[in-house]
């Protein structure tokens, strides 16, 4: 017998799970089924009938136990009843225990009762000790099994619905979102959005998700667009891109002669690289004289650098250091000789012949010693 999959949602803009229908006799869409899932037995609703899923990668799909009655329901909304009171209880208990920065966010119950999950978040990154807050939940609300996990601040936004900064009354989280994706700085730029913080950030103080909703439109449109800062040659001469439109496949060039331009893509070429490359690593002066065998030499006229044409004098780098010179000074500055003393003043016994001294080590730091002059001896 064939599988019957069907996608099931457990709260209003949940993420939607697989499950095998096939062994009931008849289902629709928007009908309640009881099925088993990890944290107990839960009520869910039919949203869809997928075509083509992949089966999990541990077994296969859970199948769906029954079609809810009308009892299941009430059960459900008696149990639902009860969530209030656990939310205010357990923030009235945090406040007792001073856990600064931890916000009580919502509780569920299990569709049977067995299970209570207590949901909460805090704006610190170091994790939160919360024993003793569960012991206590778990006392006042015996038997249910307390489970107390952290939310991020996408999800709270969505408990708490409330109006988007665009001005809709009801948040994207909270109206069709069922999967928060990947947001990133760089769909702003890409889209052209001020990166002000209150242009892109939302009411959960995150990226807005409304950043990625035209991001890959945006990106294959200018796929055929030349990127900022790039030499172009328009009908008016040649200049630099300084500004995109991509809705309307326009760029603004800036033109020494003519200022400011706009072209259509279709009006401009993009100039090759190579007309205005980097200086190639031969002009480099501490390359390796090996390393500078592997730069082709056999090139058109055209293609030639100018080292290659004419010579030229290549600026001392670690690899062609200047030959030895007369000059003691810059001999002495790469060690090769001994700072020759001259008769210019720098030898202090120079005409002094009351000083004797005697000079030790080589180069400019060399020592020199004071000698006193002998005391003559005394008359006989």
């Amino acid at each position: 017998m064939d599988q019957k999959i069907v996608s099931v949602r457990f709260t209003p803009m949940g993420k939607a799970y697989h499950f095998d229908a096939s062994g009931l006799a008849e289902v629709r869409k928007g009908d309640y089924i009881v099925v088993e899932t990890t944290r107990g037995w839960q009520l869910g609703q039919i949203v869809d009938f997928p075509q083509k899923v992949h089966p999990p990668a541990e077994g296969g799909f859970k199948h769906i136990d029954r079609i809810a009655s009308a009892r299941d329901l009430a059960m459900r909304q008696s149990w639902q009843a009860k969530e209030s009171e656990v939310t205010e209880r357990a923030r009235t208990r945090a406040r007792e225990l001073k856990l600064h920065g931890v916000k009580i966010i919502s509780a569920e119950y299990s569709f049977d009762g067995l299970r209570l999950s207590i949901t909460f978040s805090t704006e610190s990154e170091d994790k939160v000790e919360l024993k003793s807050l569960r012991s206590d939940m778990q006392k006042a609300f015996s038997p249910a099994q307390v489970e107390i996990r952290q939310i991020g601040p996408r999800d709270v936004a969505r408990v708490f619905h409330g109006i988007g900064v665009c001005g809709m009354e009801q948040r994207c989280c909270s109206t069709f979102l069922t999967e928060f994706s990947s947001i990133s700085i760089r769909m702003a730029k890409e889209q052209g959005i001020s990166l002000t913080p209150g242009e892109i950030t939302g009411m959960c103080g995150r990226l807005r998700c409304c950043l990625n909703y035209e991001y890959e439109q945006y990106c294959a449109m200018r796929q055929d667009l030349p990127k900022k800062n790039k030499r172009v040659m328009t009908p008016v001469g040649e200049g630099k891109v300084i500004d995109i439109a991509t809705l309307r496949q326009r760029v603004i060039v800036e033109i020494p002669d003519s200022g400011r331009r706009e072209f259509g893509k279709d009006e401009i070429t993009v100039l090759d690289d190579d007309h205005h490359a980097a200086p190639s690593r031969e002009f480099d002066p501490d390359i390796h004289p090996e390393e500078k065998k592997l730069i082709p030499k056999d090139l058109p006229d055209d293609k030639k650098l100018p080292s290659q044409r004419e010579p030229f004098a290549q600026p001392a780098g670690r690899y062609n250091r200047p030959q030895q010179s007369n000059n003691p000074r810059q001999d002495d500055r790469h060690g090769n000789r001994d700072r020759k003393q001259q008769g210019n003043g720098t030898n202090p016994s120079e005409g002094n012949p009351d000083l004797q001294h005697k000079s030790t080590g080589n180069g400019p730091n060399r020592k020199f010693f004071r000698r006193d002059k002998k005391k003559p001896s005394p008359p006989g």
